[in-house]
Parts: structure tokens; sequence; C-alpha cells
């Protein structure tokens, strides 16, 4: 079934969400101090093109002060948006009970982008 979902997902979207993803990752790393919010970038993508069957879990040994700076910092430069743009594909696909697996994974995909670092992502 996760197989099956994930291509459904895929082919309606979930690539170009990926695509998005991987470009401003690009364009994150251009600098050196842009590398660690590239990376996360990188951290959303992954779970943007193959979203089912993936799970995002805290890490044990925090990093405790700097995870929560680079977690503000990640918020108010560039997490709003994508927070947001999450939220409203969510309920989109909430409309209709087809499409609550795919706004379960767009609600999933706002929390990783509200705090992406300290996390990591695990396939259930």
């Amino acid at each position: 079934m996760k197989t099956l979902g994930n291509i459904i997902w895929v082919v309606f979207g979930g690539v170009f969400i990926a695509i998005e993803y991987l470009l401003g990752s690009v364009a994150l790393m251009v600098t050196i101090i842009g590398i660690p919010f590239g990376l996360q970038s990188l951290k959303l993508a992954e779970v943007a093109l193959w979203p089912f069957g993936k799970k995002v879990v805290q890490k044990e040994p925090s990093s405790g002060c700097l995870s929560f700076l680079m977690n503000v910092i990640w918020f108010f430069v560039g997490g709003v948006p994508i927070v947001l743009t999450h939220l409203l594909f969510g309920l989109l696909f909430y409309i209709t009970i087809i499409g609550i697996p795919f706004g379960n994974q767009h609600f999933k995909l706002m929390n990783l982008a509200l705090t992406p670092f300290g996390r990591t992502i695990v396939n259930k």
C-alpha cells in the first residue's frame, strides 16, 4: 500500500515539490553559511519525493542549543512560507476522503519544515 501511495503521490505533484526543495537546497549551498540549511532542504526533498512509509523522529542525542538556534533562523528566513504551503495543500486534500492520506503527508512535511534541525527520517 505504501508503494501505491508513493506512486500516486509522485504522479500528482510530489515530484514537483521534491524538485522545488532540491533547487532551494542548491541555492542555499552556494554560500558556506547556507550549507546547513541546504542539507535540511535535501532532507525535505527526500521525504517530499517518497513520503509514505517514512517517519520523522527527534534525534536522541539532541544537539541542544545549536539545533534550537538553527530552527529559529530557519523559521524566520524560509520556514514560514513552506509551512503555510503544506498547510494549504493539506487542508485542500482533506476535502475529500480519498485525499486524507495525502493531506496527512503534507502535514508530516509541514511538521518537518517547521523545525528540521534535530530531526531525522526513518523508514517504518
